[in-house]
């Protein structure tokens, strides 16, 4: 992965969360997690580093806009409540 740009970490309650799983299922499944609970700019591929295991991806997330607890993304994109 390459280093995190200041723009993206400038301000609090801004992140850039590194996630390192696995398989990309698993990565793109806690990927998911975080967009459902706060404003997330999501990566829509994960890298393979050569020589070390598993997968990474970044996404960056705005934990001062919390999501309605209630909102739920579907398949298609679509939104639907639980």
């Amino acid at each position: 992965m390459g280093p995190i740009s200041e723009v993206h970490v400038e301000q609090p309650g801004t992140a850039v969360v590194e996630i390192a799983a696995c398989d990309d299922q698993t990565a793109f499944a806690v990927q998911e997690l975080l967009a459902e609970r706060w404003a997330t700019a999501t990566a829509d591929r994960a890298t393979r580093d050569p020589g070390q295991p598993g997968v990474r991806l970044l996404c960056y997330l705005d934990v001062r806009q919390e999501l309605n607890p209630q909102h739920r993304t579907g398949e298609a994109g679509e939104e639907c409540v639980a």
